[in-house]
């Protein structure tokens, strides 16, 4: 029986590399054209330039110590507005009209439908953010990139946008600003007529309620004190007013009395009277300058008094010593005082009368000046008594004064912020976007990549050759080894027989190995050639 066929081993490289020898051609010939063929369409593509700048947001020339931003709106968002502005499509269809862009179609664009010019142009404009965060952790860098069909055409459109970016964020920025010092200005006057309408009413409640206000609490303490204690003032004047009322009348009755049973027309008048009311007025005004000085209206009454009994005493005692008789007949009658007695001038009961008249006058002043001070203490002391009321309705009243005052304030001191923020950035003193490094002048065009193409080219060829070997080992079968039979015979191969060749045969195999070699070193040298001159030139 004979011995059961041994599965055939895996192939090792050896095998690998004797297919690639063998089919080196298909290999290298697809791999050649591929790359040519991709090679030369890659430089038919159309070239483009793209230049660059480099901006940076400047900050405020100013210390925020002292000026303080009235618009706060970070780097990216003032970036994508401004690139929004600048990439409208009157921004760019002006750009586009100035410099006669995209007038002609590219290569190889021709079978395509023309897109718009404008959306060319955002298309063929990159902003890129550069850079570390600045101090509030923002992107303070970018750079805009531009590219067009030659290196001077793409300078000077970048040097156009880049212009334009710093143009409109300046405008923007100052636009805000303004806008931003305009709206504290309408509210600032709002907030100004609603204080003043608050005020209007604090005042109008302070004039209803003048009197018992808070604020006029101590005055008003103080004023009842001075009023009641003129009110007990007047009390004591009117009751020594009303004392000497009654003695005056009781004097007064005593001297009629005595002239009506004498029957005489008498001026004279008791010194025992007189010694007795000297006495009683001597005792009032001690005890009056017990408790007020020496000014005060009583004291001064009293020695008035005083001294107007002592001068009647001395003339009754003249007009006694002039005529005994008379001092005899009036030494037993108690009479009271009366002004001088002379010959010729009115008696004593006229003048009694007279005293006694003044004094009611006396009593009803002081009666009348007693009532209007207890009115003006009953009105003070209501006007105490309302204060608290009054505190709790003014405080509600000033409550909403305070708060339109509060918000007033604020907003002025805001506005007078925004105000010199808006001036600063009139005068370009605020943050600002500065050119860094302005527009180059690209050396090299940016696409395409024909180094990139040029590779693409070898990796589709090397793709398309390995496809093709691999396919053609699969389809041609052959046993061109020994290893080749292992596993298929149930037989071992026991002979094998050389190749056998003529000299001239192995000249012509030597001359079609060297004329390969030749060939594929040339292949090799355009290969190499080809992707030398893409690395160089772009």
């Amino acid at each position: 029986m004979p011995d059961k066929p041994e599965e055939r081993a895996p192939r090792g490289w050896e095998e690998y590399l004797a297919i690639a020898m063998r089919r080196r051609w298909w290999i290298l010939l697809p791999l050649f054209f591929s790359w040519l063929a991709v090679w030369g369409v890659g430089w038919l593509l159309q070239t483009t330039y793209q230049s660059e700048a480099l901006i940076s947001a400047e900050q405020e020339k100013v210390s925020d110590t002292y000026v303080l931003e009235n618009v706060n709106v970070n780097l990216q968002n003032r970036l994508q507005s401004t690139t929004q502005q600048v990439l409208s499509h009157a921004s760019l269809q002006a750009i586009i009209d100035r410099f006669k862009l995209y007038s002609t179609p590219p290569r190889l664009n021709g079978f395509f439908k023309p897109k718009d010019p404008v959306d060319q142009m955002r298309n063929d404009i990159k902003i890129e953010l550069m850079g570390s965060p600045g101090y509030r952790g923002e992107f303070v860098t970018f750079k805009i990139f531009y590219s067009a069909d030659t290196p001077e055409l793409a300078q000077q459109v970048n040097s156009e946008l880049t212009s334009l970016f710093i143009k409109e964020n300046t405008q923007a920025e100052r636009q805000l600003s303004e806008n931003t010092t305009a709206f504290l200005d309408s509210e600032l006057a709002d907030a100004r007529t609603k204080m003043e309408e608050q005020e209007s009413e604090v005042s109008a409640f302070r004039a209803k309620h003048a009197g018992n206000l808070p604020s006029q609490l101590q005055s008003n303490v103080q004023i009842l004190a001075g009023l009641q204690a003129q009110l007990a003032s007047t009390q004591h004047a009117l009751d020594t007013s009303t004392q000497q009322k009654t003695y005056l009348e009781s004097l007064l009755q005593q001297y009629q009395s005595a002239q009506a049973s004498l029957g005489t027309d008498s001026t004279v008048i008791s010194t025992q009277v007189l010694d007795k009311e000297l006495q009683n007025l001597h005792l009032q005004i001690q005890d009056l300058r017990t408790r007020y000085k020496e000014g005060h209206p009583d004291i001064v009454a009293l020695k008035d008094k005083i001294a107007k009994t002592e001068a009647l005493r001395k003339e009754s005692e003249a007009e006694i010593a002039s005529n005994p008789q008379t001092g005899a007949a009036t030494s037993t009658v108690d009479f009271s005082a009366a002004e001088g007695v002379q010959r010729g001038s009115p008696t004593p009961i006229m003048q009694l009368q007279s005293q006694l008249k003044a004094n009611q006058m006396e009593i009803l002043n002081e009666r009348q000046n007693a009532k209007s001070l207890e009115a003006q203490t009953a009105a003070y002391q209501a006007r105490l008594n309302l204060t608290p009321e009054t505190e709790q309705d003014l405080a509600i009243v000033s409550r909403g004064y305070d708060e339109a005052k509060f918000n007033y304030n604020s907003l002025l001191q805001k506005q007078t912020q925004s105000q010199l923020a808006t001036s600063l950035g009139q005068q370009q003193q605020g943050q600002q976007f500065h050119i860094i490094d302005p527009p180059k002048l690209p050396d090299k065009p940016s696409a395409p990549n024909h180094l990139l193409i040029s590779l693409f080219g070898l990796a589709l060829g090397s793709v398309l050759g390995l496809g093709l070997t691999t396919f053609l080992e699969l389809t041609d079968v052959r046993f061109r080894k020994e290893k080749d039979l292992e596993g298929i015979l149930p037989a071992r191969l026991l002979v094998g027989i050389p190749r056998l060749s003529t000299p001239q045969e192995d000249h012509s195999r030597m001359m079609a190995r060297f004329m390969e070699c030749a060939a594929l070193a040339l292949v090799a040298l355009v290969i190499f050639i080809g992707n030398l001159y893409t690395y160089y030139n772009g």
